[in-house]
């Protein structure tokens, strides 16, 4: 696998179309990407990783209905105003802290009509994705790592020139409701994809890994994203495009990320990241550890 220095990812898409309808009724009135974990939205954490992976372009896929993104991306200067005036110094600068994060990104918007999958909300994309390669991250999935998850797919394909798909192992058991994959193992968390099973039976189970919502994705998926069939459901499913590459004899990598996945998806996945992160931060962590002791039923 020769190096390509000029393989280097600057763009990534976040598609934040979905309905939330595993978060009813708390998605009626908030999109699941602004549910909090600790003190931030999942969003929040999702723009951080690709800011601190050298991205500096984010496209968002929308629904038609979806504003509180725009709003959240936009300064506040009415509420900077209020803040000096009010003489609230740590207020102004957690504002001020959160502003300087977002500086030197490029924002811009695709909507996604009608919900038709994700393979669908990634074309939507296409043209501001350009001819060049592209991070993705969906909002369903946290890493809490020392290196950023995407920068860590991103260094992957410097040496690969090919898409890459992040993993991650899971107990047997647990497999079957999510993305399973056959490999062939390179190096170390390297690996060829060989095939890829959404929501396997238990005898097609090959490997431990499973698919995680983050990607490198070349100008040629896209294309392939293009002439997909819809599926049953009326949806363009990434994971099958993938597998129709494959078929077609196409090179996939997958990388089994360092760190600890937080998943996002439903109710359950999203309290159990919301406890792991809370008990883990810093400023709050210590005392909160102490009132989960303290608590008796």
């Amino acid at each position: 696998m020769e190096q390509d220095q000029s393989s280097d990812i600057k763009k990534a898409i976040i598609p934040v179309a979905g309905m939330g309808t595993r978060f009813l009724p708390l998605s009626l009135v908030l999109s699941k990407e602004f549910f909090p974990l600790v003190d931030k939205p999942i969003i929040q954490y999702i723009i951080e990783e690709a800011r601190a992976s050298g991205i500096n372009e984010i496209v968002f896929v929308v629904s038609p209905k979806q504003k509180m993104i725009l709003q959240y991306l936009q300064k506040s200067p009415e509420l900077e105003k209020i803040l000096v005036k009010r003489k609230k110094e740590e207020l102004l600068k957690e504002l001020k802290n959160f502003e300087s994060m977002l500086e030197g990104i490029t924002f811009s918007f695709v909507v996604q009509k009608n919900p038709m999958g994700d393979g669908h909300a990634l074309l939507q994309a296409q043209k501001l994705a350009g001819s060049n390669p592209v991070a993705v991250s969906f909002g369903d999935d946290v890493v809490f790592a020392k290196e950023p998850a995407l920068l860590q797919l991103m260094n992957i394909f410097k040496t690969c020139n090919a898409p890459v798909i992040a993993l991650k192992a899971l107990p047997k058991e647990k497999i079957p409701a999510y993305g399973s994959v056959v490999v062939e193992k390179i190096a170390n968390n390297l690996y060829k994809i060989k095939k890829i099973i959404e929501k396997p039976d238990p005898l097609q189970i090959q490997s431990n890994l499973v698919i995680v919502g983050k990607y490198v994705l070349t100008p040629d998926v896209f294309d392939y994203l293009k002439k997909a069939k819809v599926s049953e459901k009326g949806e363009i499913i990434l994971g099958e495009v993938f597998e129709t590459m494959l078929n077609d004899g196409k090179t996939i990598y997958g990388y089994e990320l360092k760190g600890e996945w937080l998943e996002c998806g439903d109710k359950l996945k999203w309290l159990k990241s919301f406890f792991y992160l809370a008990l883990a931060d810093e400023k709050y962590g210590k005392d909160l550890k102490e009132y989960v002791k303290s608590i008796k039923y």
